[in-house]
């Protein structure tokens, strides 16, 4: 981001609030112009009909029907200008709800999931629904109330009084329902998330048979979802009853009232039927707005979420780039700790690499290898100590500038949806000279071009369309695009066959010839036949570290033990 989010999403709603200027305008227009009706039937009954003037007749109802003609117009423009506001305001702030997501889940190592997203289509379902126009109707319910009390003091008061019991229905539907909705909202999100991730992972579900423990766990938390849910529309519902009984009463008051006070003189007839018209119409917004009560606290919630995730992203697009750096690793006193976790993964590691080294990083399963190949690339930020490439702190450099410089391939393979030479390039439109010279790097230049399209083929979604060892030597050529002055590549030979590994090998001294400082994460002894150092990584802390041929003489005379990933 090229900005503080936080400071974004302020500067948006601001903005917002100013449209919303307009809107009130509009509200204004549209409720005054909601007299035409009762006014009407005020002159037909108190007039026309004691005239019987045709042509008092036909103005009238030529002037409404004008009347109702703008207020339609008006309401098309209003209904017009929030959607606008809504799609301004998604535009504004998708992109960097997206990077919050990305940063969330790369810095927690939580579940990926884009909860900010759907908090945003959110808040912009309601702005776009129903339910946000009787809160801008509101506020004009006192026109109406004065106009009643002008036909008769008494009638007025009655109708007063009935718009505080429903405003203070209102308020105790907001009180009853407000914890109960929040719940519901934080289980619906976790049993999507779950549902998420048991998609991710149908081949396993379906090879082992988990379907029925994973449905029985996905209903459980989605049953809490729903019976919370049912509890908070339960209590809604009978607070919209309630409302909606004593807006009748009062609109049935209104006539026998009205009716009463035009027997003894004190109102025309015309004033009873325009007083029973103008309490429902005052009334209306607040009935309204307890119906969709829902969606208001949905969206709320919504805009605390989405604050939440704004303030604790990080600051991007601040600082000056720096110069390409040559390939030097400095690692001083590095640790690192993940939210939540008493013991840190990475524990005070120091070493240094030159420029064009190859290490080659072992240790056993859950020893911290992955986790300090991140921390290697700037991923993630550690609780002290620092990772340096040629003096700058990967952690503080940004990774727009950053990531031309390295390449990095993950244990788990994630390609996106778009053409070869589009993943290859980073996602970007790309130097095809560069593409090819990478893919040719990662030996996978000749597969390429056999494919229908070549370059241009279409990999589907996460690259479906490959196998796993045409992603991970896709993947590879990815991470070499350019000119990255430090690789890291974690299991690169995880999903390859014989050949994929020979030109896995034939790549790794390329690069050490290229003077790329390389930093492999395997456990494969052949693999690391490329490499001029090890270190071995031990409950998170350095055991080994120097030139390869040392490494393994202290590994063979040491007690026997199996490294391995």
């Amino acid at each position: 981001m090229t900005a503080s989010a936080i400071d974004k999403l302020k500067d948006a709603l601001n903005a917002l609030r100013k449209g919303f200027y307009a809107v009130v305008v509009f509200s204004f227009a549209v409720n005054v112009l909601m007299l035409a009706s009762p006014l009407y039937m005020l002159q037909i009954y108190d007039r026309v009909l004691t005239s019987r003037s045709m042509d008092t007749l036909m103005l009238l109802t030529l002037l409404v029907v004008f009347a109702l003609l703008t207020l339609a117009a008006l309401e098309a423009v209003r209904t017009s200008l929030m959607v606008r506001m809504s799609i301004w305001l998604d535009q504004k702030l998708a992109g960097s709800m997206l990077t919050a997501s990305i940063i969330n889940t790369l810095r927690t190592s939580s579940d990926a999931n884009v909860q900010g997203l759907r908090d945003l289509t959110t808040l912009r379902t309601f702005l776009t629904g129903p339910g946000v126009f009787p809160v801008l109707d509101a506020p004009w319910a006192p026109i109406y109330l004065i106009i009643i009390y002008y036909l008769h003091p008494v009638l007025g008061i009655v109708a007063l009084i009935g718009a505080i019991v429903l405003l203070v229905i209102a308020i105790a539907n907001e009180l009853m329902t407000r914890k109960l909705l929040a719940e519901s909202g934080s289980a619906t999100i976790t049993a999507l998330n779950q549902a998420n991730a048991a998609t991710r992972n149908a081949d396993v579900i379906e090879a082992m048979g988990l379907m029925p423990n994973l449905i029985r766990r996905w209903d459980k938390i989605n049953g809490q979802s729903l019976a919370l849910q049912a509890k908070a529309s339960h209590r809604s519902g009978l607070f919209s009853a309630a409302s909606k009984f004593i807006r009748l009463v009062l609109q049935t008051a209104m006539l026998g009232g009205g009716a009463y006070y035009a027997i003894i003189g004190e109102m025309t007839p015309g004033g009873m039927i325009a007083a029973s018209i103008l309490v429902g119409r005052a009334l209306s917004p607040v009935e309204q707005a307890i119906n969709s009560w829902r969606s208001g606290i949905a969206a709320r919630n919504a805009i605390q979420r989405i604050k939440q995730q704004l303030m604790a992203t990080p600051l991007r697009g601040q600082a000056m780039p720096l110069p390409a750096p040559e390939g030097e690793v400095q690692v001083e006193k590095l640790s690192f700790a993940f939210p939540g976790m008493r013991k840190p993964t990475i524990h005070n590691v120091s070493f240094e690499l030159e420029t064009g080294d190859a290490l080659g990083l072992i240790g056993p399963s859950a020893s911290g290898k992955t986790t300090l190949g991140r921390l290697l690339l700037g991923n993630l930020v550690p609780m002290s100590g620092h990772a340096r490439l040629d003096g700058m702190d990967m952690a503080e450099w940004e990774p727009e500038d950053r990531g031309q410089y390295v390449g990095y391939l993950p244990q788990d393979i994630e390609l996106f949806q778009g053409s070869i030479k589009e993943n290859i390039a980073r996602m970007g439109e790309g130097d095809p000279e560069q593409v090819i010279q990478a893919a040719q790097l990662a030996g996978v230049h000749e597969i390429i071009v056999r494919l229908p399209e070549g370059y241009e083929t279409q990999i589907g979604e996460g690259g479906a369309a490959l196998s796993g060892g045409q992603r991970q030597r896709i993947a590879l050529a990815r991470a070499l695009y350019g000119n990255p002055r430090l690789v890291v590549l974690d299991e690169p030979a995880a999903s390859l066959d014989r050949d994929g590994e020979a030109a896995l090998l034939v790549a790794l001294k390329a690069l050490q010839e290229k003077g790329i400082t390389t930093i492999v994460i395997a456990h494969r002894p052949a693999i690391l036949e490329c490499v001029n150092k090890m270190l071995v990584l031990q409950d998170g802390a350095i055991s080994s570290f120097g030139p390869k041929q040392e490494v393994l003489s202290q590994l063979q005379s040491q007690a026997p033990a199996q490294v391995s990933r």
